[in-house]
């Protein structure tokens, strides 16, 4: 099966005073058509270095693409020239950044800001262009579009900017949308209507989308995938029902285990993970993680654990999975202590 993007043995690199820092190591993952997955893990693990990388936003210097192959459509990206690159970007990938006021030009009409990608991609004319650029601001749900269309950034609320963000990146119908941490400034309201937006869109338009969070209750409302990133590799993978009912890294537990349960009236204290992530400056020539895992091994310490196999959808490199390890089991059951909500539905 031809896979819309591949992403094979990644390495990212980036060269400061202080030494060079191992960004992303080894990571490989694919997206199919139409399919949303989620990249999840806490800061400095590597989601928004890794997709950037897929547009090219790496800066050079001091980022270094070490090795890997990224390939959209068959085509290899990181081969591309800029001239090559600047066809694909917003007309084939599109992309949504954290922060929409840093992202729009604040000295631009937003309309304008839309309607650009449309006469540089698809050569549309300024007057096609612009009804096009409105019925987008349309399309994302923003009232009174033809006014709106003529208004500055500074003049949307938060939720509003984000908005002409998506706008922006679905103008040109692109195959592939990466949205990172859209939702990351916003309110918990303003965010709702924001992933029900990118939801709604993805089912009209078919387009694949790469969700970049660290929210979990985000990826089960909307992910099919999720990839658990943890020192810049990537430590588990699996369906968001597998993730949620069958986790098999103790990473991957630890996220779950920080989730509040908003079930029922006993309060809980939320239970952290210990200890402080890896220094990317000298990796552990083990298990990123294995510092502050309580289940670590000897070998976790010496040695990167392989890529083990669960079923066809399912993998977590984790030594806890060698048929030679002690078993343990995940130190808590989602049925008593969590309820969460995949794709509508109750894991109960």
């Amino acid at each position: 099966m031809n896979h819309l993007l591949e992403v094979n043995n990644l390495e990212i690199n980036f060269k400061t005073y202080g030494g060079e820092v191992k960004a992303v190591r080894d990571v490989s993952f694919h997206v199919d058509k139409g399919e949303v997955v989620a990249i999840v893990g806490e800061s400095g693990s590597g989601k928004s270095v890794t997709v950037q990388s897929i547009m090219g936003l790496i800066p050079t210097p001091p980022g270094v693409i070490k090795g890997g192959s990224i390939k959209f459509q068959g085509k290899e990206l990181l081969r591309a020239s800029k001239r090559e690159m600047r066809k694909v970007k917003g007309s084939k990938i599109g992309m949504i950044f954290q922060d929409p006021m840093t992202s729009l030009n604040p000295t631009m009409i937003v309309g304008k800001q839309i309607a650009e990608g449309l006469i540089t991609h698809q050569k549309l004319s300024k007057q096609e262009a612009k009804k096009k650029a409105i019925e987008m601001i349309k399309q994302v749900g923003i009232p009174n579009p033809e006014e709106r269309y003529n208004q500055f950034p500074h003049e949307f609320s938060g939720g509003m900017r984000q908005r002409v963000m998506i706008a922006i990146a679905l103008a040109c119908n692109p195959e592939l949308l990466i949205a990172d941490e859209p939702t990351t400034a916003l309110d918990v309201t303003i965010q709702a209507q924001v992933l029900e937006l990118m939801k709604k869109l993805q089912k009209d338009t078919q387009t694949a989308i790469i969700l970049i969070t660290h929210d979990l209750g985000v990826v089960a409302e909307t992910a099919q995938r999720v990839m658990v990133m943890y020192g810049g590799i990537m430590v588990e993978s699996a369906t968001v029902f597998d993730l949620f009912e069958n986790p098999k890294h103790p990473y991957t537990w630890g996220l779950l285990n920080s989730i509040p349960n908003l079930e029922g009236t006993e309060k809980k204290q939320l239970i952290p993970i210990e200890g402080s992530p890896p220094d990317l400056f000298s990796p552990p020539k083990g298990c990123p993680f294995a510092p502050r895992c309580k289940y670590a091994m000897d070998i976790c310490l010496e040695e990167m654990p392989g890529d083990y196999q669960i079923d066809e959808s399912h993998s977590a490199r984790c030594w806890l999975n060698d048929s030679r390890a002690p078993k343990v089991e995940m130190p808590f059951t989602l049925e008593k202590e969590k309820t969460v909500t995949v794709g509508g539905e109750s894991i109960d």
